[in-house]
């Protein structure tokens, strides 16, 4: 082998297709770009974005713009002073509301969630309830509700009253008598360790009478069994003593 011998391996290289040289070629006259029209133009062509000339898809769709707090929390808010001009008006004393004055503290105005929505304060009870303090309380009232601003606790105090907050659990507790609290809040609270101590100290007899129950079925099982091996004989073997052929 030469030198020029040498050549690219079979299928590894193709010839370009050579446009414009005449019928003969098979893509001569207009080259294979057809008759006219943008893309048979020198320099011609539309970009794979391009849409027709109609709004293009970046621009057609909205953008996002500003910022939004996915752990942001959504109150019903009722301010101090409609909820006295309701008291003024007898709203909170009829009898569509499911609760009237109330025997704590003595003839404060028990006001909710509920009775804040059968006399129209509040579209909805899915929303946690926040009072604020807009306007002017005179009358005492017991109000319980997930939020208060200072100015409102300052205002519902000032005027006798008394505020409670609904607090919610941040985490998990343990169902009482299975264990110890796993963490320093459960493990602070007295209640729950006295609990959990008594439920112990209960459980420690039924442990022990379920340990002394099983030792003694073992105990009589193993009795039984004794019993049965000694009442049962031991089989005569069947098979023929070679000495015995011999001394015949």
């Amino acid at each position: 082998m030469k030198l020029h011998d040498l050549q690219p391996a079979e299928g590894s290289r193709k010839d370009r297709i050579r446009v414009g040289r005449g019928i003969a070629a098979g893509k001569g006259k207009t080259a294979g770009r057809g008759t006219k029209g943008q893309k048979a133009r020198a320099g011609g062509g539309i970009p794979a974005w391009f849409e027709g000339g109609q709004t293009p898809l970046h621009m057609r769709i909205p953008k996002l713009r500003g910022f939004k707090n996915r752990f942001k929390v959504e109150y019903e808010v009722v301010n101090v002073g409609s909820i006295d001009a309701l008291v003024a008006r007898g709203a909170f004393e009829s009898a569509d509301t499911p609760a009237k004055k109330g025997a704590k503290g003595g003839g404060q105005i028990t006001v909710n969630q509920d009775i804040l929505r059968a006399v129209g304060l509040v579209r909805t009870l899915n929303k946690p309830l926040k009072i604020l303090g807009a306007g002017e309380l005179t009358v005492p009232l017991f109000v319980v509700a997930d939020a208060f601003t200072a100015s409102a606790r300052a205002k519902i105090e000032a005027a006798g009253g008394v505020v409670n907050v609904l607090e919610m659990p941040t985490a998990p507790l343990p169902a009482l008598g299975l264990g110890a609290a796993s963490t320093p809040d459960e493990a602070a609270s007295p209640v729950i360790a006295e609990t959990v101590a008594a439920d112990a100290e209960a459980a420690k007899p039924a442990a022990k009478a379920r340990k002394t129950s099983a030792k003694a079925a073992a105990a009589e099982a193993a009795a039984d069994s004794d019993d049965a091996n000694e009442a049962s004989p031991e089989p005569e073997s069947t098979e023929a003593d070679p000495s015995d052929d011999l001394n015949a």
